[in-house]
This record gives structure tokens, sequence and C-alpha cells, in this order.
């Protein structure tokens, strides 16, 4: 299998906000992009290039309030499935998974905005709205509004339900692995001293610190390592604003009563792997959809795709297979 690579320059016209600073916020206006024209196996956004997303007629939702350049791989052809990362990660974390995937179908591999080699917003620019709003665009920009199983890894998986949520006619299902939905309310003071944490320290090292909760004592000293090391690489603002709306604020909906709410709005199928029973047990009743499933994952941390990897790649096959 080959991945052709491309740089895929396009103009944009960006407005500044009052303070100069480029608009890339959900909740704000972006002005129109002139796209260039891809090839299927391509580079989508590389270094300073920017993602080719070409207007597309017919379309039944206003496009989103987003313009930001996101670097992502495409590689496969078949059935369409879109990777999605959590915070402080970026899509390598997907590197046990994409050479099965994209035997099998047309894969994505994206990084979400201020992560990996996808253009950096400034601050304020991190609600769960703006990733949304960036994925919705991708979708409909340059794949013209086809359908996508989307893959999401904590953040990264709450990112893929509120899509699935908000535009079900983009997509076709959601894997979320130990995706940042269904947690207990009890959970709450723990995600307010994160978030005062990574305002008064070091965002790399409180998420590093709080990463080791969540490990196994089977995963490997080198993955904690490499978890660590590359939220030391990333922009302080972005560590920073994305951790807490996941979970905090009025429109969470990782938490409590309001992620239960949320959860019974997807109509699309949902497979959800997680390693807290209780967490299991807390979203079976809220998936109405038939071929949703909740599976709780022993012997692996908060990566299960990383510790795990034989295991989940033929759970998510399996599941693909069946939609």
């Amino acid at each position: 299998m080959t991945l052709d690579i491309r740089h895929i320059p396009i103009r944009r016209a960006r407005k500044p906000d009052r303070a100069g600073a480029p608009i890339h916020c959900a909740a704000q206006r972006t002005d129109a992009m002139d796209t260039s024209r891809m090839t299927r196996r391509s580079l989508i956004g590389l270094g300073s290039s920017a993602i080719a997303l070409a207007a597309m007629p017919g379309l039944t939702h206003a496009a989103p309030p987003s313009a930001i350049a996101l670097f992502a791989t495409e590689a496969g052809r078949g059935r369409n499935v879109m990777l999605l990362h959590g915070w402080t990660a970026d899509s390598h974390d997907w590197s046990w998974q994409l050479p099965m995937l994209e035997s099998r179908y047309r894969t994505i591999a994206v990084d979400l905005r201020g992560h990996g080699r996808s253009e950096v917003a400034g601050p304020g620019c991190y609600q769960p709205a703006d990733y949304v709003a960036d994925i919705e665009t991708l979708i409909t920009r340059r794949f013209g509004g086809e359908r996508f199983v989307l893959i999401g890894h904590s953040m990264g998986g709450q990112i893929a339900a509120r899509l699935a949520a908000r535009r079900p006619d983009l997509v076709d299902g959601v894997i979320s692995v130990d995706g940042s939905l269904g947690f207990s309310a009890e959970l709450t003071p723990l995600f307010e001293k994160v978030v005062l944490d990574l305002r008064s320290g070091d965002p790399a090292t409180v998420a590093s610190r709080l990463f080791t909760a969540f490990y196994d004592p089977a995963t490997p000293p080198a993955l904690q390592r490499w978890h660590a090391r590359r939220a030391q690489g990333m922009p302080v603002h972005v560590v920073r604003d994305s951790f807490g709306p996941l979970f905090l604020g009025a429109d969470q909906v990782g938490l409590g009563p309001r992620s239960e709410r949320f959860i019974e709005t997807i109509d699309v199928p949902v497979y959800h792997l997680c390693r807290d029973p209780a967490q299991a047990e807390r979203m079976r009743p809220h998936l109405s959809h038939p071929k949703s499933r909740v599976e709780e994952w022993r012997n692996a941390g908060h990566w299960i795709m990383q510790d795990r990897p034989d295991a989940v790649n033929g759970a998510m096959v399996a599941w693909i297979d069946r939609l």
C-alpha cells in the first residue's frame, strides 16, 4: 500500500479580531476560502499548507463557522473511517490501528486543531464546538458530505459523539475508545482541581500526572513516557483550554446526568469501549440504537488501543462490518 503525500496550498482571507489575531473559533465568523482539488490517498494539510475544503452543492445544513488548517492522512479504499485522537495527543496514537484499517477501509487520520501538525489557533478557541466544527467542515467540504464511521479516543470520542448528535446525516456510527462520556458526577471535584492546576502550574506536568491515574500496570513505561513528552511539546494554551469544557460548564456532556441526557440524543450506533465497569453500566441504558453496545475492557490503561491493539482491532472491524 502506498500513501501519496502532497502540499495542498489554499489562499485564505482572514479577518483579524480586535487584537489582530486570526478568527478560528466556532462562535466567530470566518471568511470564505479558495480551495484546490485533492486526489484520494493524499495528505490533507501540511505545515503552512491548509486543508483543501471544496464547498459542495446541495448541503442541507449551513457550513459550520470554522476554517482551521488541519493535518490528516488518507489511505485505503472502502467504507469511510475517520480517526480522532484525544487531549494532548495526535494521530500517531492510531499507529497500531492504521495498517489494519487502511487495508480494509478508506481511512482518514486527523490531527485536531492545536495538536500535532495542525494549525494552532489562539487562546479561547478550544471549546468542544470548535473541534466539532472543524470535523464537520472537513466532511462537508472536503468529502462532499459523505458518511463516516468516526473512531475517537478520549476527547476524540466525545467530539465524535457530539458530531453524531448534531449531524447524524454525516455519521454511520461512532466507536468511542474510553471516550470522555458517561463519567460519574462524583468526579467533578477531581476535574475542577485539574482545571485549577492547569491554570496555575505547568500544563504538561499536570497532564502527565493525570495520565498516571489512568494507566494499567500492564501499560509499557515507554508509552507512558511518550505521552508525557508529547504533552511537553504542545502549546500551553491548547492544553489549558481544551480539558475543562469537556467536563465542566453549561455545555459539558462528559459527567453525570447531563452526559446521560446527551447520550440519549445520539441516534446512530455507538460502540463504547471503557475501563470502568460502573461507567459501562451508566451508559448502557441510554444508548437506544439496536446496534449500539458498551463493553468493559480489562488489563488496559486509558489508551486501550495501544495496550491491547490486536484485540481492539479485531473488535472494531467486527463491529464496523456489522453496520
